[in-house]
């Protein structure tokens, strides 16, 4: 079986320092945060910033000045900032890491109710903007679905106007609005997908672990982290993103799964 490639999502745009006292959200933080996690296992760092105040931002600066501190610490997964930034952001807004030329960024491929009372819009003249854009740029776009209807944008934009040499698929499943955390639900999503691409799960809150029982024998990907889940079990707070991505290794060595190193990960992912 493929060799598993761990996602960690570090940081996210809705967690707080009050939610979980060791949540990063400084550059130098979320730069700590991020070699940690790939000692402990993971090879894809999914990113978001936050600004001097703990705020969500998608400000370029920001980013460049995180990306450039992870690297310098030594950092060699692929560092992935996210294009969805936070709910109610502007297209303008969620673009700018795009223009740091990264070898992979989230994209979001459509709307969903997020939670109570938020919406988060993603237009398919959104959707295509950013598509283009990345294939300009050569940066591998992780298609983001929330649903099964996602991946159907997905795959008409993906196979009516680009060109992509590789598919990859992030299945985000348990957010409120979205589609449930099941295997049934996750099963449904990956026989929508064309040969030869490639997928990860994300679980949210307390469907995190089941995500990464289900798939590691499924031969998916796994994503973990605190951007998706604070806790470690229940009631316990996880101690650092590190902590929830060995624990997802030492899971893999159980199953009989290698777990993909950075130029592994890679290689799978066909990013040149």
């Amino acid at each position: 079986m493929e060799k598993l490639i761990i996602t960690a999502a570090i940081c996210g745009a809705e967690v707080r320092k009050v939610d979980n006292k060791n949540l990063p959200i400084t550059p130098e933080e979320l730069a700590v945060a991020a070699l940690d996690a790939e000692k402990a296992g993971a090879s894809v760092i999914h990113l978001h910033v936050r600004d001097d105040k703990g705020l969500p931002t998608q400000d370029i600066e920001v980013f460049r000045e995180t990306i450039d501190l992870m690297k310098q610490k030594g950092v060699r997964a692929i560092i992935q900032p996210s294009t969805g930034g936070a709910v109610n952001m502007s297209y303008e807004e969620r673009q700018q890491p795009v223009e740091l030329k990264p070898e992979m960024v989230s994209l979001d491929c459509g709307s969903i109710n997020f939670g109570e009372n938020d919406v988060f819009i993603n237009t398919p003249e959104m959707i295509r903007s950013f598509a283009h854009r990345l294939t300009t740029l050569n940066i591998l776009p992780e298609l983001e679905c929330f649903d099964s209807g996602h991946v159907a944008n997905a795959l008409d934009i993906c196979r009516g106007e680009l060109s992509l040499k590789h598919m990859h698929f992030n299945f985000v499943l348990g957010v409120k609005g979205g589609m449930p955390a099941t295997i049934e639900h996750l099963l449904l999503m990956i026989s929508m997908l064309p040969p030869g691409a490639t997928w990860t799960a994300s679980g949210i809150g307390r469907h995190q672990l089941a995500m990464v029982y289900h798939t590691i024998p499924l031969g998916g990907h796994v994503r973990v982290g605190f951007e998706d889940n604070i806790y470690y079990s229940y009631g316990v707070l996880a101690e650092s993103n590190a902590q929830l991505v060995e624990r997802v290794a030492r899971l893999a060595k159980e199953f009989g799964r290698e777990i993909a190193a950075p130029d592994e990960a890679r290689k799978i992912l066909k990013i040149s």
